[in-house]
């Protein structure tokens, strides 16, 4: 069964231009749909409001400051394409959220880094293991990113995507629906 994904944007930076994915089954509604960074707000910051923040303002932080360069971002162990934020901040200047520093953070948001300048945002979790793949809170998470990042690289392959602005942005119909294969 095929689900109908497309992209949302979620806000621009000085660097870093955010977007995820919507997903749904019916096209009547996708227009609709939460995306799935969305979702991952809205059920962690009532919850995990202190780490959630700390991944917030990382977001902002590599938005504004520094790009989406590669070591800002968690490769879970080459288990796929889909990266993690927080950073593992090894050798990086810590990034404070309104309540003090967080670390360390084991709540994941996977997404996929397209370059410097495009980052799609996706869902996450509390990662209570050291892989993904072992995790039962995030396992789905990165296992649906890793899918979503071959769906969308196959959309930049067939041009259904496009970059603009050398690499700084992404263009695409309001209307692009991409399949994802079940």
């Amino acid at each position: 069964m095929s689900k109908l994904v497309r992209i949302k944007h979620i806000q621009d930076y000085d660097k870093v231009c955010y977007y995820s994915v919507c997903i749904n089954q019916d096209a009547n509604s996708i227009d609709k749909s939460v995306s799935l960074f969305d979702s991952f707000i809205k059920e962690l910051e009532t919850t995990e409001n202190e780490k959630l923040n700390h991944i917030l303002a990382w977001i902002k932080e590599i938005g504004n400051k520094y790009g989406a360069k590669e070591y800002f971002f968690r490769n879970e162990q080459n288990q796929g394409e889909a990266m993690g934020l927080p950073p593992n901040n090894i050798g990086i200047e810590p990034v404070y959220t309104d309540n003090g520093e967080i670390a360390p953070n084991n709540l994941r948001l996977y997404c996929h880094r397209l370059n410097e300048n495009v980052v799609i945002l996706m869902s996450g979790g509390l990662k209570t293991a050291d892989t993904p793949q072992n995790c039962p809170n995030v396992k789905s998470h990165f296992e649906l990113a890793n899918k979503l990042t071959i769906v969308l690289d196959n959309a930049f392959r067939e041009k259904d995507i496009i970059w603009i602005d050398d690499f700084c942005d992404i263009d695409y119909s309001d209307n692009l629906t991409l399949y994802l294969e079940e």
